[in-house]
């Protein structure tokens, strides 16, 4: 008999105007009309669904909704042809969980260009322990790599990085051999930064209390910059002659105030990093990469599974900064 019903975490908003979360059952015949049909196997916890569950407009316009900007399965159904029953995919990004029903429940039915076949060398619990963040990483390290951020006796800096796209970018980099610096807020989390392969670790506070000047000492090749606000402002303020900061998130803050001096006396570039919308021959190609002359050695340090039902105390974990690493969500 045909599968017709699945779980899903679902978020509503109440008649006071809060919003609640509970897992409940859905019904295919609730998913948007899409060219592929995918049951999900492993989904993730992301920033912007954690946004999502709580209500952020910004995010997610309508709910009842169901979060979850990753996802990772099986084909059901293509009307395309496309892909076959039985492929195993990766769909990350685009609208997927924003207004458009996501990767935390048992199916998705999404447009056949938002789906990448799963390349070989990593399996559908590695994808999803990369997923939106992975994919985030890599293109940062792309990125600087066009820009000409070479392996050098320049050491390279990375903000937030106990966070999933910053613990990624740390294990990336220290693995192609740059001189990795990570910039957190949690000094407790140094001996796991360092097992990424962090060479140093700087405390947040300490590093912006010595940020008071125009610029500072040259001593950044280049950067990943992942929260935003002061810390971006401080970073570009120490990035040397020619190089850049790959900016990709906002979990300090979406504001930036700053001076031009680093840019003008410094010739630094500051490269907008915005994956969700990645174009899909790059989009394939970093994960082609992450599967294969770019796979993390760590995954196995940074990302843990959790099962759907614990999917709620996470999302609070993550909204009150208390997460780590990367969480993926078996979904049953």
């Amino acid at each position: 008999m045909a599968v017709t019903k699945f779980r899903a975490l679902v978020v509503e908003q109440c008649s006071d105007g809060t919003f609640a979360r509970h897992i409940a059952q859905r019904d295919l015949s609730q998913l948007p009309p899409a060219d592929v049909l995918v049951e999900v196997r492993f989904s993730s916890l992301n920033y912007k669904d954690a946004l999502s569950a709580s209500g952020h407009k910004g995010i997610t316009r309508h709910y009842p909704h169901t979060p979850g900007i990753d996802a990772a399965g099986v084909v059901r159904r293509c009307a395309t042809r496309a892909f076959a029953p039985g492929d195993e995919v990766i769909v990350t990004g685009y609208d997927l969980g924003m207004n458009t029903s996501g990767g935390l429940a048992g199916f998705i039915a999404v447009p056949e260009s938002w789906v990448v076949r799963r390349p070989d060398g990593i399996d559908l619990f590695q994808s999803m322990a990369l997923g939106t963040a992975g994919l985030t990483a890599a293109m940062c390290v792309h990125r600087l790599g066009v820009h000409g951020m070479a392996i050098d006796e320049a050491e390279v800096l990375v903000s937030g990085a106990t966070g999933g796209v910053g613990s990624l970018a740390v294990a990336l980099l220290a693995q192609m051999g740059h001189r990795v610096v990570a910039l957190t807020g949690k000094t407790d989390q140094a001996e796991f930064l360092r097992r990424l392969g962090a060479a140093e670790v700087v405390d947040r506070n300490a590093f912006l209390a010595a940020a008071d000047k125009p610029l500072l000492p040259a001593r950044w090749g280049g950067a990943v910059d992942t929260v935003g606000g002061e810390i971006l402002d401080a970073v570009l303020k120490g990035i040397r002659y020619g190089g850049a900061v790959a900016c990709c998130g906002m979990a300090a803050s979406p504001k930036l105030s700053t001076t031009v001096y680093p840019l003008i006396l410094r010739d630094v570039s500051l490269l907008g990093i915005a994956s969700g919308e990645c174009p899909m021959d790059l989009r394939r190609e970093l994960w082609a990469r992450l599967a294969g002359p770019w796979k993390i050695h760590a995954l196995d340090a940074i990302a843990r599974q959790i099962p759907l039902v614990d999917v709620d105390g996470c999302i609070d974990a993550m909204l009150e900064g208390r997460s780590r690493g990367r969480v993926v969500v078996k979904v049953d």
